[in-house]
């Protein structure tokens, strides 16, 4: 069987058309039509991939997101209606790794859920040494792990991949057109401001004091750079 899939929506049509376009890929499908069948499934059966719509009954999308991403690191597509960048913004916020807009091509979907993959850990696409140390500051790559001193930080797909890619590269200034291609492997129109709240994010996690970075310093005009010094 091929990797596993939990399709998530309450719209019976839509979870057929995407089931029949994930399997025709070679995946394995779960399908689940309500918030509390789709946490039951993705905690028995552990897909690699959540596809999830925002609005079900019982648990919503959003909900759902912010469980699974407290209690793993699932990768999770969003398929929702709600197409304002506001909306894709906020979903990236709650740890979603893809934001995919109905009406939409099953075919892009399916291309998006195989992008999602490629990027997880068991198939990095990062090279060089499997860890990588900045002052108090190391990310294991091969395990996805990444702690400053002994504090372990606990970080959603997304916010690892964004703090790779600037530890791979200490001292560089990264766009944030750069940022998104590298962090989403698409040329995501208007995402810069997706990159920002997960810089945001990650400043709370890795920093002691946000107000004064000492890692994770944003280069006005710019983008952002992951510090070179760390003292």
């Amino acid at each position: 069987m091929g990797r596993k899939i939990l399709v998530v929506d309450d719209d019976r049509k839509t979870v057929a058309l995407v089931k029949l376009y994930l399997e025709r890929d070679g995946f394995s499908v779960s399908c689940a039509y309500d918030g509390n069948t789709a946490l039951d499934l993705a905690r028995r059966e552990k897909p690699e991939v959540v596809v999830l719509d925002l609005m079900l009954p019982g648990v919503d999308g959003g909900e759902i997101c912010r469980t699974l991403r407290d209690e793993s690191d699932v990768a999770i597509v969003m398929l929702t209606a709600r197409a304002a960048l506001e909306d894709r913004v906020a979903g990236l916020d709650l740890g979603a790794d893809d934001y995919v807009v109905k009406p939409f091509s099953p075919r892009e979907l399916t291309a998006r859920v195989r992008a999602v993959i490629r990027r997880l850990p068991s198939e990095t696409i990062f090279r060089g040494p499997e860890e990588i140390r900045q002052g108090d500051l190391v990310l294991n790559l091969r395990n996805r792990n990444a702690r400053v001193g002994v504090r372990e930080l606990k970080l959603t797909p997304v916010e690892f991949r964004l703090l790779a890619v600037f530890a791979a590269e200490p001292g560089r200034v990264f766009t944030r057109e750069q940022l998104v291609a590298k962090v989403y492997g698409y040329d995501f129109d208007g995402f810069d401001r997706a990159i920002d709240a997960t810089v945001a994010r990650l400043r709370k996690k890795v920093e002691a004091d946000t107000s004064h970075p000492r890692y994770l310093r944003t280069v006005y005009g710019v983008g952002y750079v992951l510090s070179g010094e760390a003292t």
